[in-house]
């Protein structure tokens, strides 16, 4: 049975005291997950799934619709996480599934070039300011991956800046000062990165061009490009001050560097055109996944013409992919990107979102609780502390405690939540005004309780 307070028809009601939590049975995920850590590290696939920073046992899922999720014991949930961001249109799209069930009688992969691929490039190129040409890869980790080797290929240096708490993926070049994940766990870095890897990485506070403009001084004539999260999603939801991108781009050109918008995330997500065309700041190269793969695994980059054609095999830097531009993947990501593109899809999306936080903030206000947060589109995010947050640094003052308490009552009463007080959340077409408003109450409920 699922929580009793998940049920929008009970959603109404406004409880002036915290009420007892409903009784959440899981023991069959738990029964699961004790057999996973034997099979697996840590019994998970990805760390932050362990639950390791909030505590408790991870919740395991047995299926997804809509806007909500059902474990392995029957209790549903409304999911804020929406696998970690592609389910934008709800997940298990009718639309989406009926395209599916048609793309798989001709085959899950070919290894050949297929017309879908041109499809989805297509609709890419005409919805993203900065690319020109694409390439599909299977990760946004293996786009990352790649456009580092595209920057310093186009460029002929070796140097990159990335930001503090900003994530781009574990590979070994970027897992400096990262966030997300790494934040959850308290690590720094990652043992096995050698240093001789990480050496050309340079860091920087986001928000800070003082610190940027310091780092292209001291390394003059050496610095590929900036590599950066748009809106910060990695190391809780980080919004840019205004003039943050737009000295951004004027620094990189002003040193000859590349700037690389990492919208893994915000890409399609926090509108059509994703970041870039939310704030009118035009990178030359865009790493892309999560949304433009409609929940099957994904991930592209793509930017100027004339640096995409070094790309092999128009040009001399190599990367290859034996499932890139896999046609399920391609299938699904058109249709999703055609569900979008329909008249007020973003409009809704803002709405909802941002009703949702203006009702967390209330209720925590109501509570007594310390707490700042916003919202850009489907995308948003709060810290328990009394902000505001504009790197990650001033992130990592959150009451993560509280927030772990706060994520387990909000399980209680059938809200699902990343289990990371690093991570942004996400809300879908498929969120009803009546899930906000039970959602909105379950917050007032357990922040009453913890205050």
């Amino acid at each position: 049975m699922r929580p009793p307070s998940a049920d929008p028809a009970l959603s109404s009601a406004t409880p002036s005291a915290p009420a007892s939590a409903p009784s959440l049975l899981t023991t069959r995920s738990e029964e699961i997950f004790a057999a996973a850590q034997t099979l697996m590290p840590g019994g998970v696939s990805s760390p932050v799934r362990a639950f390791k920073s909030v505590g408790g046992q991870p919740i395991v899922f047995d299926r997804v619709k809509g806007a909500y999720a059902w474990d392995v014991d029957g209790n549903r949930y409304i999911d804020y996480v929406g696998s970690w961001g592609p389910a934008i249109c709800g997940h298990s799209h009718p639309e989406v599934i009926a395209a599916l069930h048609q793309a798989l009688e001709k085959g899950t992969s070919f290894g050949a070039p297929c017309v879908l691929e041109n499809e989805l490039a297509e609709l890419v190129i005409a919805a993203v300011p900065s690319v020109e040409m694409v390439r599909f890869v299977n990760s946004g980790t293996e786009a990352c991956m790649a456009v580092l080797r595209l920057m310093r290929a186009f460029t002929g240096r070796e140097k990159v800046i990335k930001f503090e708490g900003c994530y781009h993926g574990h590979a070994d070049m970027f897992l400096v000062k990262a966030g997300s994940g790494v934040a959850t766990l308290g690590l720094p870095d990652s043992p096995g990165v050698p240093r001789a890897v990480t050496a050309g990485t340079l860091t920087a506070p986001y928000n800070c061009l003082e610190s940027v403009k310091q780092l292209f001084a001291n390394n003059p004539g050496e610095i590929a490009g900036v590599i950066l999260e748009p809106v910060v999603g990695n190391a809780g939801f980080i919004t840019p001050e205004p003039g943050f991108l737009e000295g951004l781009r004027e620094l990189t050109k002003e040193n000859g560097a590349l700037l690389v918008f990492d919208e893994v995330m915000t890409g399609f997500r926090i509108s059509y055109g994703g970041a870039q065309a939310r704030f009118g700041v035009t990178p030359d190269l865009t790493t892309m996944g999560k949304v433009i793969g409609g929940g099957l695994p994904v991930g592209a980059y793509g930017g100027r013409a004339d640096i995409m054609a070094m790309v092999a095999p128009a040009g001399p830097m190599y990367q290859a992919g034996t499932l890139s531009g896999n046609p399920l993947a391609m299938t699904a990501g058109i249709k999703t990107l055609q569900l979008l593109s329909q008249p007020g899809t973003y409009e809704r999306l803002e709405t909802i979102t941002k009703r949702l936080i203006d009702g967390v903030r209330a209720a925590a206000a109501e509570a007594g609780i310390p707490f700042c947060g916003g919202s850009i589109s489907a995308m948003f995010g709060f810290f328990l502390c009394e902000g505001p947050v504009h790197n990650f640094e001033q992130a990592k003052a959150a009451d993560t405690v509280r927030f772990g308490r706060l994520h387990r009552g909000m399980l209680e009463r059938g809200v699902y939540l990343a289990p990371s007080a690093f991570e942004a959340g996400f809300t879908s077409l498929a969120h009803s005004d009546a899930d906000i408003d039970a959602t909105i109450d379950a917050f007032r409920d357990v922040f009453l309780s913890l205050a």
